[in-house]
């Protein structure tokens, strides 16, 4: 059996506020660049911010893919939950 897929829309929406807030940071890393310098005075905070995203990006997407793993498993019953055995 196979673990569960997940879409990737599903993937999208779940993702979809930490890309906002990446653009929205590599538009502020260009704001903040002297004027005449826009290349040189952002290209390495927006290498970083890129950095940051794309390793949040896999984390959430194996992350998800575990979490799907999981959810498919029921779980087992405890020593001592008060089942007896053969019920």
């Amino acid at each position: 059996m196979s673990a569960p897929r997940i879409s990737p829309e599903e993937f999208v929406a779940a993702m979809e506020q930490d890309v906002q807030g990446y653009l929205k940071s590599v538009m502020e890393a260009v704001h903040a660049a002297p004027d005449g310098q826009w290349l040189a005075g952002s290209e390495e905070q927006v290498g970083d911010l890129s950095a940051e995203l794309r390793r949040g990006v896999f984390e959430r997407a194996v992350q998800m893919r575990v979490d799907a793993a999981e959810a498919a498993f029921p779980p087992s019953a405890q020593p001592g939950d008060g089942q007896a055995a053969g019920e």
